[in-house]
C-alpha cells in the first residue's frame, strides 16, 4: 500500500498501532509535525524520534473519528482520543488533526491541535 492509498481511518490505525516507523513512512523527507505546542519535527527520522519519546509516556491511545473533510491535497479530521496514562488512568481529550499532502502522496505538513495537559494531570 501506498502512502497516497492511505485512508483517514488506516493513518489513526498506525498511530492507535503504536507502529512508530509505518506513521514515519507517510512523511515526505521535508515532511513536518507539529504536536499541540511542540517544536516543529522535520523529516521522517526526526518524527520517528519525538514520536516514539511521545509514546514512552503513554501506555496507549485510541482515536476515534468524529468528522472528517478532505479538500483538494488538505485533511481535517476532528477526533475524540483517550490516552492511556503510564499510572492507569485514561484522559479523553478532543483533538484537530490537519494535513497536507504533497502530490507524491506524501504528508508535508501535519498538525495536531490540542490540550496535552491532561495526558500528565
Amino acid at each position: 500500500m501506498t502512502a497516497t492509498t492511505q485512508s483517514v481511518a488506516e493513518v489513526f490505525a498506525i498511530i492507535d498501532s503504536l507502529d512508530v516507523p509505518a506513521f514515519a513512512w507517510l512523511f515526505a523527507d521535508n515532511g513536518k509535525l507539529v504536536f499541540a505546542n511542540g517544536d516543529p519535527l522535520v523529516g521522517p527520522a526526526e518524527i520517528e524520534e519525538g514520536t516514539s519519546a511521545f509514546f514512552a509516556t503513554i501506555a496507549g491511545l485510541h482515536h476515534t473519528i468524529v468528522n472528517e473533510w478532505i479538500v483538494d491535497d488538505t485533511t481535517i479530521v476532528e477526533l475524540d482520543v483517550t490516552y492511556d496514562r503510564l499510572d492507569g488512568n485514561t484522559a479523553r481529550i478532543p483533538v484537530v488533526t490537519i494535513w497536507h499532502r504533497a502530490p507524491d502522496g506524501l504528508i508535508d505538513d501535519y498538525r495536531v491541535h490540542f490540550d496535552l495537559a491532561p495526558v500528565y494531570a
